[in-house]
């Protein structure tokens, strides 16, 4: 029995959501609101967009991984995320410093800009995938991202970052709470 077709549509409706979103984020904050701590992170608000930002900028090479480990057989990609979630101490180290240096490297502007870059690829990689592209599956670490399932594959790759995005919109303390 042939899996059903992923719905290309509403992945391309989430991306277009979340970039609108995101620039109204970003146009509307005041730098004092870029500066304000977020609820339940040890961000400021400019921090944690970087790090939303960052959370579609990985789909490039995780990409890339789906691709090698879709093709291997399951044990590899399974060996690969132990290997991965045993090292979780130093993702969260590392995940935690790179917005505190990404927001000012990047600031405002630079991180609106690079989102539309970043979503206007993942579009034109999501019209370039084959169905069976879109069913490659691998193992990914648990530990790393609430949002990382034991085996995910291409097509979920497309909608983990929004929502990644959406979760972390929760938590951002900006003047317009009507996002």
């Amino acid at each position: 029995m042939d899996e059903p077709s992923v719905d290309r549509q509403a992945i391309h409706e989430e991306l277009e959501r979340a970039r609108t979103a995101f620039h109204r984020l970003l146009d509307d904050a005041t730098e004092a609101d870029l500066r304000r701590p977020t609820d339940g992170t040890r961000w400021t608000n400019e921090q944690l967009l970087f790090h939303m930002l960052f959370g579609y900028i990985l789909i490039r090479p995780l990409l890339v991984l789906m691709r090698i480990f879709g093709r291997l057989p399951r044990g590899a990609s399974g060996s690969f995320a132990r290997f991965l979630n045993a090292g979780t101490r130093p993702f969260d180290v590392v995940n935690y410093l790179g917005p505190l240096g990404g927001a000012r490297v990047f600031g405002r502007r630079r991180m609106g800009t690079a989102f539309d870059q970043v979503i206007a690829y993942l579009h034109r990689r999501l019209d370039a995938e084959r169905d069976a592209g879109l069913a490659l599956g691998m193992h990914y670490p648990t530990r790393w991202d609430p949002f990382f399932r034991d085996l995910m594959t291409v097509a979920d790759l497309y909608r983990y970052p929004t929502q990644h995005f959406d979760f972390h919109c929760r938590q951002l303390t900006l003047a317009d709470e009507d996002r």
